[in-house]
């Protein structure tokens, strides 16, 4: 099977809109659910918090196998990469199904060792016996997505996500307004969607990737402990990440009794994420990109391709971000009239036009760098900064000084630019040159 390279906005266009299609089905689903009431919505949010804890197990494979499958697909030898995927996929398989034992029969005692307050305990709990009772399914999809991605093949996980969104939102239409299902039926609408988009993604992979046929092995260990070399570090920062981010949160809701600042942040975010996900993609096109190059010793075309990558991650953030921050109010009035809330939101816009430009620039590079083999690197340097600038900033700078949610944003920029700055100094070491698999 000879493979056929992409180009990075080949790769970059379907990434990004699948990640938007994500994006949206989650404020589809919340502004649905609204309907059966708030302590639905609330219920819902907290359950996915703790799935979203459970899965972080999942990604440490599938970052680590689209390292792996473009170093190898980049050398010719898509035997491996074929290799890389059955690994993965027995690997993901076995924890999905002790998860989804554990989520589906644990759900009750998971919640109340967390916390979760009495009125929403119900419907979280059977939110997180359903869904959570088959995360196999988060397990499995991004293997396959993963292994599409690795050869080129970005449309195909995006049909999918689409067919998927679709089926969820008319599930969610006729569980919730037909068959007054409630929580439930969200849940198992969220279930089904995922199912098909399984199904979509295994019948894409199968048909379009013939990788199988290559007959160039090695050892399953030799595979698997560079899969984990690279997952277990980027999944070990995911985690680090929302523990940090928990605690700004915990800050924010000490800094006033109305939840002024915590909702502001809130507001901002919901806004913020679109250009989050364009940068995102970016990356992640990049990452691709920068494993079958440097599979292919073709190390100066990547240092290129990876600083090209950067800098239209920095132009795109820098114009989103200052169209959102002169139209805060026009977007905020969708939300609210309150013109304070307006005015406070407008000062977070304003201050994530620097958060954004270090974030992109941080995931670019960072990114670049995992999948080049040099993973444990970005996680240090995130272990320390998150923790030092993200959350002391937010002590610092919301609570001591009393700049309140203004100040956290401004730990958080501090943050995400001090980590742009590391992971580039990183890059233009050179070390990453060394770090492959082959």
């Amino acid at each position: 099977m000879k493979t056929e390279r992409k180009t990075l906005m080949q790769l970059f266009i379907p990434i990004s809109l699948e990640t938007l299609c994500y994006m949206l089905a989650g404020m589809i689903d919340t502004l649905m659910l609204s309907s059966v009431g708030d302590q639905a919505v609330g219920a819902i949010g907290t359950a996915n918090t703790y799935i979203g804890m459970f899965i972080i197990m999942f990604s440490i494979i599938s970052s680590g196998m689209i390292a792996v499958m473009t170093q190898y697909i980049g050398a010719e030898k898509i035997g491996v990469a074929y290799q890389a995927r059955q690994i993965g996929l027995a690997f993901n398989a076995v924890i999905g199904i002790g998860m989804s034992i554990l989520l589906f029969s644990g759900s009750g005692a998971i919640l109340q060792l967390v916390g979760v307050a009495d009125s929403l305990m119900e419907y979280a709990q059977t939110y997180l016996k359903i869904v959570g009772g088959f995360c196999i399914l988060n397990a499995l999809i991004p293997i396959f997505s993963s292994y599409l991605r690795a050869f080129g093949y970005t449309k195909q996980p995006l049909a999918a996500t689409i067919c998927g969104n679709i089926i969820n939102l008319v599930l969610n239409a006729v569980f919730l307004f037909v068959f007054q299902f409630g929580v439930a039926g969200v849940a198992w609408a969220t279930v089904i969607s995922r199912l098909f988009n399984l199904i979509i993604v295994m019948v894409a992979a199968h048909k379009n990737v013939k990788a199988k046929e290559d007959n160039e092995r090695i050892k399953n260990t030799e595979v698997l402990k560079n899969i984990v070399k690279v997952g277990l570090p980027s999944a070990f920062e995911t985690a680090l990440y929302n523990v940090a981010m928990t605690l700004v949160i915990r800050f924010l809701n000490m800094m006033d009794a109305e939840g002024i600042n915590v909702t502001a942040r809130a507001y901002a975010a919901q806004i913020t994420n679109f250009s989050y996900c364009v940068g995102a993609a970016l990356a992640q096109a990049n990452a691709i990109m920068t494993g079958w190059r440097i599979g292919a010793q073709e190390y100066d075309a990547c240092d290129k391709g990876t600083k090209r990558a950067a800098l239209i991650g920095v132009l795109v953030a820098t114009v989103l971000e200052s169209i959102f921050a002169l139209s805060s109010g026009l977007l905020m009035r969708l939300f609210t009239d309150n013109p304070d809330m307006i005015a406070l939101v407008g000062r977070l816009l304003a201050i994530d036009i620097i958060l954004e430009i270090g974030r992109v620039s941080n995931i670019v590079y960072g990114n670049a760098l995992k999948t080049s083999g040099d993973a444990i690197f970005p996680t240090v340097i995130a272990a320390v900064f998150m923790y030092l600038c993200a959350v002391g900033g937010t002590y610092f700078f919301g609570i001591h000084l009393g700049f309140l949610v203004t100040g956290a944003y401004i730990g958080m920029a501090l943050d995400e630019c001090v980590r742009a700055v590391c992971m580039f100094a990183r890059w233009n070491t050179g070390k990453w040159k060394k770090k492959g698999f082959l």
